[in-house]
């Protein structure tokens, strides 16, 4: 509240008529659009499963409370405190190529529940965990911002929150079964492939803007 407080708002400014809105369906079938959106539920919809059932694996495991609760927190700070720098990386090298990275990290932390199931094991993986997420839910939705016009951004934004905060309530509900019938290193393993889907959508959508490009004839 006292940040908040202290924080200087400008005044919301007219939003510009730029023309009819188009239909949902076409801005949510648009290359990008898949891209932004995929990579939001995918790299959220990773890191909640993982976060939810790592709990769960470590009382299996046999270790503390205080053992989980410090997993948790060192998971939490990688989540969030890259924040103050991630806008500034996605500025340098783009947000595509932060989302691969981001990818490349959620995959990590599946790869390394396969090699130690040790205290500082759990660690590593979670601290790959989030800033895995980092790395991919925040680009996509600046990504996000390129797919629509003024006139069509709440329709379009709240049809990427619909996507993505669906697929964390269904992840959540499914942490508990899933662990408990694959396991820590199964429930990983499933996660793995699972976070590198983004990096194939964004081969997809250039291969899609190399089709749709028009052709210089000489």
């Amino acid at each position: 509240m006292i940040v908040l407080a202290l924080t200087h708002l400008p005044p919301p400014q007219t939003t510009h008529n730029d023309g009819p809105a188009r239909p949902l369906l076409e801005i949510l079938r648009q290359p990008v659009f898949v891209v932004a959106a995929l990579t939001g539920l995918i790299g959220y919809g990773v890191m909640n499963l993982a976060m939810t059932a790592t709990p769960l694996a470590m009382h299996r495991a046999g270790f503390d409370f205080d053992h989980v609760a410090t997993t948790i927190q060192w998971h939490v700070l990688a989540m969030f405190v890259p924040s103050f720098f991630t806008g500034y990386l996605t500025a340098r090298v783009g947000a595509r190529s932060m989302i691969v990275l981001g990818c490349l990290l959620l995959a990590g932390c599946g790869a390394l529940a396969q090699l130690s199931a040790t205290l500082h094991g759990y660690y590593a993986a979670l601290i790959l965990l989030g800033l895995g997420w980092n790395f991919t839910f925040l680009p996509a939705t600046g990504l996000l911002t390129e797919t629509y016009r003024a006139s069509e951004k709440a329709r379009a934004q709240a049809a990427n929150e619909f996507l993505v905060f669906s697929t964390v309530g269904m992840t959540a509900l499914l942490a508990g079964p899933l662990e408990a019938s694959l396991g820590w290193a199964g429930l990983n393993a499933v996660l793995l492939p699972l976070a590198l889907v983004p990096i194939i959508a964004l081969l997809w959508q250039r291969l899609a803007n190399g089709v749709n490009s028009p052709q210089i004839r000489h």
